[in-house]
């Protein structure tokens, strides 16, 4: 064992250098506003003066196989007829995977239930290599998980998200960048309008990127340019510095929006955000998981909280879904498909009576 970890740093694949400067200046595709930083300053962020209208924004959240749990919500609030068009969509890690189609309508509903409740994405946890993980980066590697990003996301896809671009919509993914350790917001929208085979893999690569949970998944390495020098950055699960995305740092701090705005969001989070009892084995896995777990529902919960308080100074409407306390957990950690379709069942008969939604905090 001792020999192959020291073998593993000597294989490997090495990535050409590049420094703080040229991140701060990178850009792709050598087109500058295809993505933005959750900590950049306000004034880097453009608001509509004119809202005639209030307007619709859903967040969805990362959870793995809970995303089962949005998905059914979705499902089912179409079916209750109240399903709005939504101006702008968020997706982080499970969710940056539910937002293409959540942000195209109802008519992607068999889609997303497919993904979540036919078995496909169990398959996307088999085959565990302690070589990857000696070797590479991932236990599970990441080719099924592109594969199934690739599946459901062809050109068509791109043209439909082109086209609601095109009509002023916005629909964001969220990756970390663990080079620069920052949270990076992208425009789905502005890549998909590109319209070229280049575009497609990227927006393929940043929905995968979004979901790559580090060791878990190999990181994506997306292609970048800055300062006249081409490198790639590392990009992995927005999960890990956002757990949901509302609104940007600065913005949330600042406690008030440029202008009259007026915003409905909707913030679907696919886990539990109350706080659960539960007898935690004495053994290094489960420790961790529980820690892990605990780290992300307060990250989750801080964003909400900040989020509703922005939301009251600013005269929005506040709505919050979630997976209740007494629900029962996974028997496993991954994406066991008989609890994802029980998950995605509760969802959709909790949208579908009107009960997904509250106005309070947790």
């Amino acid at each position: 064992m001792l020999c192959s970890l020291a073998a593993a740093a000597c294989t490997s694949l090495p990535r050409t250098p590049y420094s703080a400067a040229d991140a701060s200046s990178s850009r792709v595709l050598d087109i500058d506003g295809l993505r933005r930083y959750t900590d950049e300053p306000v004034t880097k962020f453009r608001f509509e003066k004119d809202l005639s209208s209030t307007k619709t924004y859903l967040a969805l959240s990362g959870g793995g196989g809970d995303g089962a749990y949005g998905v059914g919500v979705l499902n089912g609030w179409t079916a209750a007829g109240t399903r709005p068009t939504f101006s702008v969509v968020s997706g982080v890690s499970t969710g940056g995977l539910i937002a293409p189609f959540a942000f195209l309508g109802s008519q992607y509903d068999d889609t997303l239930r497919e993904v979540y409740t036919s078995g496909i994405a169990e398959s996307l946890l088999a085959d565990p290599s302690i070589i990857r993980v000696l070797f590479g980066s991932g236990l599970f590697g990441n080719k099924r998980l592109r594969e199934l990003v690739a599946r459901y996301v062809g050109p068509e896809i791109l043209a439909a998200v082109a086209r609601e671009n095109a009509k002023g919509r916005k629909l964001l993914v969220v990756t970390t960048d663990l080079d620069t350790q920052r949270t990076v917001v992208w425009d789905m929208g502005k890549i998909a309008a590109l319209g070229s085979p280049e575009a497609l893999r990227l927006f393929r690569d940043v929905m995968a990127a979004s979901a790559s949970i580090p060791l878990v998944f190999p990181p994506i390495l997306i292609e970048a340019e800055g300062q006249g020098r081409r490198f790639e950055e590392m990009h992995v699960d927005g999960g890990v510095t956002a757990p949901v995305l509302t609104l940007p740092d600065a913005l949330l701090f600042q406690g008030r929006l440029p202008g009259n705005s007026r915003m409905n969001i909707y913030i679907l989070v696919n886990k539990k955000l109350e706080r659960t009892f539960e007898l935690v084995s004495n053994s290094t896995i489960d420790v961790a998981s529980r820690s892990l777990s605990s780290i992300t529902q307060s990250q989750t919960r801080s964003v909400i909280f900040s989020t509703y308080d922005f939301a009251k100074r600013n005269r929005w409407g506040f709505h919050l879904s979630y997976i209740e306390r007494d629900y029962p957990a996974s028997p496993s950690e991954g994406f066991d498909t008989a609890y994802m379709r029980a998950l995605y069942r509760y969802g959709y008969e909790k949208a579908a009576s009107g009960r997904a939604w509250t106005s309070t905090l947790p």
